[in-house]
């Protein structure tokens, strides 16, 4: 064979260099081809139900199943992967084979890689079917294996919350009162973002009254400081149009929660729950104040009156400061209150600086008060009937210390018709909360309802007396010059 020469050896290196491009695309095409016919047999698996035999085992469709889940995770392929997660549920829906679907949500979540667009699917998926599980074990442990899947995973956050609010729902059908508030507590709602504010309203209001139910008042109030007051206040329909960013990923309420102005009612009943264990007689009316504010509630009769007089009744149970008198001063100026005359009556009593008795105002209110065990809201507390007679016996000392400046004992028991120790009792009492000003002059029995002046307050007010004065003075002088000179006038025409 003749030996080639330096030209055709560089020429026949040349043409095998130029085919292996040509080889390795071959090989290329070669494997995306199979893809690609891998692909087109899993989606042909997805969404043709025949494509399953129907004598194929649940086993058998759901390793299947599994599989093409395998090939469309790592292809990346999001809809794929949820569709086939998706369906495993479905799966194990249609067959009732509730141990097998929560064996493979815990398996399908734990796959190496798995898209989150896949554990939202399927854990909304399985959320439909909650509430058609056969019993109530199998609907608690379908609960808390989508519980545990969703837990630390913040695009199933919102799940998650109402997954928790089911499972303390039936913890509380079952008595359990105390477990289903920890559980409620376990989720901050106020940090979702995309959860959609009445929903969020609506959680912690379940989180406040549960912690009622199990009288822990202290984390009670905790949990409502979450909700501001003013957020009630806001009309949808007078809102800005202009959309905000981040608006398009807020979700929207289910059908089951209540309006904004629903969600105000509960919210200021919880509050009067809350109030009435403190005994808090101003803050109660002002939640009463609030919920007959409603338009709802405005626009009903049956429902207004007995409100409005709630609000008279702890509007008189007050203690004496600014804002119940400023209450007051706005309830008396209400139409509504033309409704219930014997209420505008007795608002007006306490109004007016007059000295009230006791015994003809009990006589006279005694029914009402007992018939407002039957009204809206639930009973007065036992305590009412002394705080009452209490809040006559101050309004009538403010009465006395506005009309005298000192007084005696004897003369004060006598109008307030209590005994005489009773009667230094509650002037001490009104002292010492600041109620009112005054002193006890105990050996010659007065009372001294004027304050005592320092020093430099009296050369103060003697300096300003005494700049009137001559301030009289100088302009009298005017006055008789100007009088003179126009006199003088007259007599030389």
């Amino acid at each position: 064979m003749a030996q080639l020469g330096p030209f055709h050896k560089s020429l026949s290196i040349s043409s095998h260099l130029v085919s292996l491009p040509f080889l390795v695309f071959v090989r290329k095409k070669k494997r995306r081809s199979t893809a690609r016919s891998s692909n087109f047999q899993s989606r042909f698996l997805l969404h043709d139900p025949a494509a399953m035999e129907d004598n194929v085992s649940l086993e058998g469709k759901i390793e299947a199943l599994l599989n093409v889940e395998k090939q469309m995770r790592l292809a990346g392929d999001v809809v794929g992967t949820r569709k086939a997660a998706m369906d495993i549920v479905e799966l194990c829906y249609q067959a009732k084979a509730w141990k097998t679907l929560n064996d493979q949500i815990i398996l399908l979540s734990k796959r190496r890689g798995q898209l989150k667009q896949a554990v939202t699917a399927m854990v909304q998926k399985a959320m439909q079917y909650i509430d058609e599980t056969p019993d109530l074990d199998t609907r608690i442990e379908l609960i808390k294996t989508l519980n545990s899947v969703s837990a630390g995973k913040i695009y199933v956050e919102i799940e998650r919350a109402r997954l928790i609010r089911k499972l303390a729902k039936i913890k509380e059908e079952q008595g359990l009162i105390s477990e289903a508030a920890d559980l409620m507590q376990e989720v901050a709602v106020e940090t979702f973002g995309a959860m959609a504010k009445t929903e969020k309203i609506a959680f912690i209001l379940e989180q406040v009254r549960l912690c009622l139910d199990k009288q822990d008042y202290v984390r009670a109030q905790i949990l409502a400081r979450k909700i501001s007051p003013r957020v009630f206040n806001i009309d949808p329909a007078k809102e800005k149009k202009k959309p905000k960013e981040g608006d398009g990923i807020v979700e929207e309420a289910p059908a089951d929660i209540p309006s904004l102005l629903e969600l105000k009612r509960i919210y200021y009943e919880h509050m009067i729950r809350y109030y009435t264990h403190q005994n808090d007689y101003l803050e109660i009316c002002r939640s009463y104040k609030s919920i007959y504010d409603i338009p709802a509630i405005k626009e009903d009769p049956s429902q207004w009156i007995p409100v409005l007089r709630k609000i008279c009744w702890y509007l008189v149970l007050s203690p004496h400061d600014p804002m119940q008198s400023s209450l007051l001063n706005a309830t008396l100026e209400d139409k509504n209150l033309n409704e219930i005359p014997n209420f505008k009556l007795l608002l007006k009593q306490l109004v007016t600086m007059e000295v009230i008795q006791w015994t003809s105002l009990w006589d006279m209110y005694k029914t009402e008060f007992e018939n407002e065990k039957n009204l809206l809201g639930g009973p007065l507390s036992e305590k009412a009937a002394e705080d009452l007679k209490l809040r006559i016996i101050e309004h009538n000392i403010l009465v006395v210390s506005k009309y005298y400046s000192r007084i005696t004992l004897k003369r004060l028991s006598e109008l307030l018709c209590l005994s005489f120790e009773e009667a230094e009792k509650y002037l001490s009492e009104m002292v010492v909360s600041k109620s009112l000003i005054a002193k006890i002059d105990r050996p010659m029995g007065v009372v001294c309802f004027q304050t005592e002046k320092d020093s430099s307050d009296v050369l103060n007010s003697w300096a300003g007396n005494l700049e009137k004065l001559l301030e009289l003075v100088e302009k009298s002088c005017h006055q008789i010059h100007k009088e003179t000179m126009v006199h003088k006038v007259v007599l030389k025409a």
